[in-house]
Parts: C-alpha cells; structure tokens; sequence
C-alpha cells in the first residue's frame, strides 16, 4: 500500500514539492556560509519525494543551535516550501483519493519551516527502526 501511496504521491505534488526543495538547495549552496540549510533541504527533498513508509522525529541531541538555525531558514526558504505544501494539500483535498497525501501534505508543514534538528526514519518493523 504504501508504495501505491507513493506513486500516486510523486506524481500529483511529490515529484514538484521535491524540485522546490532542490532548488532551495542549490540556491542556499551559493554561499558558502549556508550550505549546512542546503544539506537540510537536500535531506527533506528526499523525504518529500517518497514520504510514506518514513516519519520525522526529533533529534534528541539537537539545541539552541537548530532553533537558531531553523529562524533563519524560515527567513531565507521555509516560508515559500511551507506556503508550496498547504496550496498543494488544499488541491490534493478536491477528490476522495487525495485527502491521503494531503494530510501527508499537511504534516510536512512543521519540517518545511524547522528541518534542522530532525531526523527521517523507517516506520517499518513496528518501532521507529532506523
């Protein structure tokens, strides 16, 4: 099921919502200074392609650092990604099918705006298996 979920996923906001993320990538790699937001956004544009199957969960070991770095990166990208998944899980909610991936839409909202500091992990084998 989950891979059904995740074609119908790529093919209606997946494949797009991940070329957002790219983007933002490759544009925060212009200076060097803000690479460690580029790594962030190459890491969620992978999840964002093939979301189910995988969550996000809070680094334990991540601190004031991550706060500070999570304001900046609303600033410099998190505003227009968060803005790309409400429009597209409003859209996604039109037909019966999609409220699925638009409530997949929607809980991607909180790492759009605050990737650092979260880890992506299996939701296969009961627990959250790394």
């Amino acid at each position: 099921m989950r891979v059904i979920l995740n074609i119908i996923w790529l093919v209606f906001a997946g494949f797009w919502l991940a070329v957002g993320y790219l983007v933002a990538g490759l544009l925060l790699c212009i200076p060097i200074i803000t690479i460690p937001w580029a790594i962030a956004s190459f890491r969620t544009a992978n999840f964002v392609f093939w979301p189910f199957g995988r969550t996000i969960v809070a680094r334990p070991t991540a601190g004031v650092g991550s706060f500070l770095g999570n304001v900046l990166w609303v600033v410099l990208a998190g505003w227009w990604l968060a803005l790309g998944h409400i429009v597209s899980g409003i859209a996604l909610c039109i037909t019966i099918i999609g409220i699925p991936m638009a409530i997949a839409d929607f809980k991607m909202v909180p790492i759009s705006l605050m990737p650092l500091g979260k880890e992506i992990v299996s939701t296969r084998g009961g627990a959250f298996a790394r």
